[in-house]
């Protein structure tokens, strides 16, 4: 995991004082997933996906979702050509290892439904023909929150695709006069290499896949999945793709520190960015101003973890 202290210590270069977003970053890249970076405007959550892009030495390509964004233009589209008398298939900006998706709860539900086959299975279907993408393949993409003038709320089942949501907050004093000093004269980007290039990825993803997931962490990981379907405080809890999103995120965590076996601390960890995204709450939640994440919370203080 050598390389992947690399790529931590280039992104880390560039986003300061936020290692718990660098770190899920990469327990997302690690366990093939997707990242779904949400914030308000101007904290940093396009620079985070740009500097791991930049670290990886993969196809990168950037898609900035606006109103009149098409789903073509994110799948690709079958032309005709004249020469041939035939149509071919254009490629969208979905064919690359690292998708970058910036502000994506901008463009309307039918435009960010067109990832949802690419996120899923690791393809695109156009006028009845598969195409594959290239692998390893991982969206990362960014969005306001959902209150902001101009967004569209993201499809249940487009968020149930993102392995883990996370939030860059504010930067503390320090950080933030680090970032004066760094960043106000040059683009801290341009001073990053790429560390590791596709193959490496995939062999690192490979790798994580054989990190071992005892009975008993994989029961904690089902209970706590359950658990937030019972809740009375949830009206739609997390699903089954959520449990198994868990576990390959809690084997990215543990192949981090260097283990080759789960503990419950590394799904305690994830819990929160891998389940809350995914639940809606009842209205009298909402109207208690109960977000998903202090339910995770409190279920986590209220499951039984395991022994040993």
């Amino acid at each position: 995991m050598e390389q992947v202290t690399r790529i931590g210590q280039s992104i880390s270069g560039v986003i300061s004082g936020k290692p718990d977003a660098v770190r899920t970053a990469l327990t997302v890249l690690l366990a093939g997933g997707h990242l779904l970076i949400e914030d308000v405007p101007g904290v940093g959550k396009t620079m985070l996906a740009k500097s791991l892009a930049r670290s990886l030495g993969c196809t990168v390509r950037r898609i900035q979702f606006t109103p009149d964004l098409l789903p073509s233009d994110v799948v690709g589209v079958s032309v005709f050509n004249s020469d041939t008398r035939d149509f071919e298939f254009k490629p969208g900006a979905v064919f690359a290892h690292i998708v970058i998706g910036d502000e994506i709860n901008r463009a309307s539900p039918k435009t960010q439904s067109a990832l949802l086959e690419s996120m899923e299975e690791g393809q695109v279907t156009v006028d009845g023909t598969t195409y594959l993408l290239p692998q390893p393949f991982m969206v990362i993409a960014t969005q306001n929150p959902a209150e902001m003038e101009g967004t569209y709320p993201l499809p249940e089942a487009q968020r149930d695709r993102f392995m883990a949501r996370i939030t860059m907050g504010y930067p503390d004093a320090d950080s933030e006069m680090a970032m004066l000093t760094d960043h106000g004269s040059n683009d801290p980007l341009a001073n990053i290499s790429p560390v590791a290039d596709a193959t490496d990825v995939q062999a690192m993803i490979d790798a994580v896949r054989g990190v071992h997931v005892s009975p008993a962490v994989q029961r904690y990981v089902v209970d706590l999945v359950h658990a937030t379907r019972r809740d009375p405080r949830v009206r739609l809890g997390a699903s089954p793709r959520a449990s198994l999103h868990l576990v390959r995120a809690a084997r990215a965590q543990a192949a981090l520190a260097q283990r080759d076996y789960v503990l419950p601390d590394d799904v305690q960890r994830l819990a929160e960015p891998v389940l809350a995204h995914r639940l809606i709450t009842s209205t009298d939640a909402q109207v208690s101003r109960i977000d998903s994440a202090q339910i995770i919370s409190s279920l986590l203080q209220t499951v039984p973890v395991p022994a040993g």
